[in-house]
């Protein structure tokens, strides 16, 4: 035998003892892309193998998935009590050991946070609403011609219309900077002036000041996954209507609202439950975001909204202005969280610009919901 050939046997001998002792399955691949089928999802060039990783972990909520690499795959059935690791043997050398592990759907996490506590009688500020006399809600909606956007018919469609036209004026954009002034018309100033959007916090403001402009009662509302450190989060609008007697959801961002199988419109407690029950939930059909991505109830609903309708947080003080940063100035939120709930405190702290924040947790919905 040659020098070379006994040289590579043994540069291969001590993976195959690393397969051999662990009793993992192994497929081989010349490329580091891999397709995978997700449940029914398939996915082209959704995986890249990386040997360095050690397990490297593809999460999932099916029941079943396959790896196709260009020369071999192998499927996995996945079961929610024990990850389910493999090798893939890269080049004949490099084996990258993956781990295939079942992480439950947000909807499922959202599920288990069902329960909350209607007896919490811990202490609460009451939530206020600005009245649409104050001078600077007046100006909103004499500078924005409210009164022509509302439009004259009944109070659902005023709400629906002022809410289309926030979508409509101000584009979408997660990574943008907060301006210092937080209110409906610097925020739009500075979207014509500068030729660039807001994230889904100042534009659920800009419509929180135009629906008190015009004299409905309306908070917006942070919803929250259950991690307490996260990357995204949303936020949207909770407005009350009085013909129908029980808040209303109004998502500025994603142009949404929501509807129950006879056509009526819900609010976040109503979705949330819904959601939760398995019950019909049906989006506005012309539902999209910046007017390129059409949503879905399944997208924004049962995947997007499930994860975020966790945690959920309003301020206390419904007005103009709201969350403008000031030195001396007081900004209190109340949040509802369920039971089980990694959160069941609240905080107080101080800003570096001398703003002091103050969230009040509670366990009772129908605190956090009640009417204005």
């Amino acid at each position: 035998m040659k020098l070379s050939t006994v040289l590579a046997l043994l540069g291969i001998l001590p993976v195959c003892t690393v397969f051999a002792q662990q009793k993992l399955p192994v497929i081989r691949a010349t490329s580091t892309t891999v397709s995978i089928k997700d449940g029914p999802n398939f996915r082209k060039n959704a995986w890249t193998i990386e040997p360095a990783t050690k397990p490297d972990i593809y999460p999932t909520t099916a029941k079943r998935v396959t790896f196709y690499t260009d020369v071999d795959s192998i499927s996995i059935t996945v079961k929610p009590d024990r990850p389910q690791d493999f090798y893939i043997l890269l080049n004949g050398k490099d084996s990258a050991l993956t781990r295939v592990r079942y992480e439950p759907s947000r909807l499922e996490i959202l599920k288990k946070a069902k329960q909350y506590n209607n007896n919490d009688k811990r202490e609460l500020p009451a939530f206020t609403y600005q009245p649409a006399s104050d001078t600077a809600l007046k100006r909103i909606r004499h500078d924005l011609k409210l009164d022509s956007i509302a439009g004259t018919g009944n109070e659902i469609s005023q709400m629906i219309n002022l809410m289309q036209w926030v979508h409509n004026i101000i584009r979408h954009d997660g990574g943008s900077d907060n301006p210092t002034l937080r209110n409906a018309i610097d925020i739009i100033s500075i979207c014509e002036k500068e030729n660039r959007g807001f994230n889904c916090r100042m534009m659920a403001t800009v419509l929180n000041e135009c629906y008190l402009a015009m004299g409905f009662k309306s908070r917006f509302v942070t919803c929250m996954p259950k991690e307490l450190k996260f990357n995204d989060c949303h936020v949207i609008n909770m407005v009350y209507s009085e013909e129908l007697k029980k808040w209303v959801w109004m998502d500025p961002t994603f142009n949404a609202y929501v509807m129950n199988e006879k056509g009526e419109m819900l609010g976040l407690r109503e979705v949330r439950e819904r959601l939760i029950s398995g019950q019909t939930l049906i989006l506005n059909p012309d539902a999209n975001w910046n007017k390129k991505n059409s949503q879905t109830k399944e997208t924004y609903l049962d995947n997007y909204m499930a994860k975020n309708l966790y945690r959920l947080e309003c301020p206390v003080g419904s007005m103009y202005d709201t969350e403008t940063t000031v030195a001396g100035k007081q900004i209190s939120y109340i949040e509802l969280v369920p039971l089980d709930a990694l959160n069941q405190q609240g905080e107080k702290w101080e800003s570096k610009k001398k703003v002091t924040y103050i969230t009040n947790v509670t366990n009772n919905p129908d605190l956090f919901w009640a009417k204005p």
